[in-house]
């Protein structure tokens, strides 16, 4: 499911809290705007993430939000079928072929060929988790 939620960004010393006042303790920050942002989106998708799997009850938006200088207010988008796919962490089994040598070898040293392959593909992918 998509949502569009409005959420206050102040402005302090060394970055920028932000919350969203529709949704009941969903508060973040980041050192600069962007980070502000991402994190709001993050912080947004996990807390309606939640509700859904809870079986809660997702707050409608507010259309405006009062705040004061030197607050703003910004939209934050979520995507909560996207963060689900993000946040899956089910093994999934997968077939693949290697030369018989190398199983021999791999067996032989006791290889974790799924560790191994994880940690190849977060490499080939350049994921940093």
């Amino acid at each position: 499911m998509k949502y569009v939620y409005p959420a206050v960004f102040t402005p302090l010393e060394d970055g920028y809290d932000v919350y969203v006042p529709d949704l009941p303790g969903c508060r973040t920050c980041g050192d600069s705007l962007a980070e502000a942002i991402e994190m709001a989106e993050d912080a947004v998708s996990l807390w309606l993430w939640d509700t859904e799997e809870e079986k809660g009850v997702i707050p409608p938006a507010s259309a405006t939000l009062p705040h004061e200088a030197p607050q703003f207010v910004t939209l934050i988008k979520a995507d909560t079928e996207a963060y689900r796919r993000q946040m899956d962490n089910r093994a999934v089994k997968k077939t693949l072929s290697i030369p018989a040598w190398l199983n021999h070898q791999a067996e032989a040293a006791h290889v974790n060929f799924s560790g191994v392959l994880q940690e190849a593909l977060k490499a080939h992918l350049h994921i940093a988790k």
